[in-house]
């Protein structure tokens, strides 16, 4: 069998690389974000695989590589590894989808209850050393989570959900394909999307950042969340309408949001989010759980044995689609 030739577009000092040396005897790997390094090797690339590194030189770099036959993205969001020339092509495309969601859908679960169980005026009290009682404090059982988007995240969400004994809502682009899904008591397509979130308390919005998602939750959709309402948002941050959803929580028109994920990140210094008392914010770091990078690492090298043996790679990318 013919040596591979991978290509990885990758700072050099993220741990994980070394989890590389586990290719198999004779790949001939380069390793490297100075696209002059990897470009004696890109006629004969097999393999790009792009870890958390721009988008633009990864475009740059699949253009030196005529004969790529597979391109991978080490994060699940694949916004830095996608380009109109690689969607045109016959090259697969994988990612890192599900390795991080159960954690995400933790953070989520965390955040439900985080404004569920008044920990806000908690820390508030004690930050006051005054004790006075809470007459009332709530619980998830019987409350309902509508899921935007039921990937892998929205998925891992519901499940955690329906250990708590919540109503579980979600929505699909092909809601079919979840008909019979036992986690799931009402399945929506997209143009239930208001519907379902009338009914939520909490809305999780799980969505990838593709073409049709961007703004998919703006002034509209919020102004049907109930008052009482939290909104979750562990997919991507350009899927809410950011100044919208300012507009709502400064006008406590819904109860609160928990984001890990935001339109400009780092959040630039006086956002109104690090100023908003109904507002949990993570800063992109909710799956940044031990070993996460690992993790991600191991699941390329598992399908890295599938594509040198001729086995279906795993976490087709739907290039058309964007995720």
């Amino acid at each position: 069998m013919k040596p591979l030739t991978v290509l990885v577009y990758s700072k050099p000092t993220h741990g994980c690389l070394r989890l590389l040396d586990k290719l198999p005897e004779g790949t001939d790997l380069v390793v490297s974000q100075d696209l002059e390094m990897l470009r004696p090797k890109a006629p004969a690339a097999d393999v790009l695989m792009n870890v958390m590194s721009p988008l633009a030189p990864f475009r740059d770099l699949f253009l030196m590589c005529p004969n790529v036959r597979w391109v991978h993205s080490f994060s699940a969001g694949i916004e830095n590894s996608i380009f109109p020339e690689l969607v045109a092509s016959s090259v697969p495309m994988t990612n890192g989808r599900g390795i991080f969601s159960r954690s995400l859908a933790e953070f989520a679960v965390c955040g439900m209850l985080y404004f569920e169980k008044k920990i806000p005026l908690m820390n508030r009290q004690k930050a006051e050393g005054r004790w006075e009682n809470i007459e009332e404090v709530g619980e998830l059982h019987g409350k309902t989570l509508g899921i935007v988007s039921y990937g892998t995240i929205g998925q891992a969400c519901a499940r955690l959900a329906k250990a708590f004994g919540m109503r579980v809502l979600a929505l699909r682009r092909r809601p079919e394909m979840s008909a019979g899904d036992p986690l799931l008591d009402r399945v929506y397509g997209p143009e239930g999307i208001r519907d379902m979130l009338a009914e939520s308390d909490f809305a999780a919005v799980c969505s990838p950042n593709a073409p049709g998602t961007r703004g998919l939750i703006g002034a509209a959709e919020l102004a049907v969340l109930k008052p009482s309402a939290v909104i979750l948002n562990v997919g991507r941050g350009p899927v809410i309408d950011e100044s919208a959803l300012i507009e709502a929580l400064r006008e406590n028109r819904i109860r609160g949001a928990v984001l890990d994920v935001f339109d400009t990140e780092p959040l630039p210094e006086g956002h109104p989010f690090y100023t908003l008392d109904n507002v949990l914010l993570s800063p992109h770091s909710a799956d940044h759980s031990p070993g996460w990078t690992d993790n991600a690492m191991l699941f390329f090298l598992e399908n890295f044995e599938r594509f040198r043996t001729g086995q279906p790679l795993e976490n087709l990318v739907d290039k058309q689609a964007g995720y």
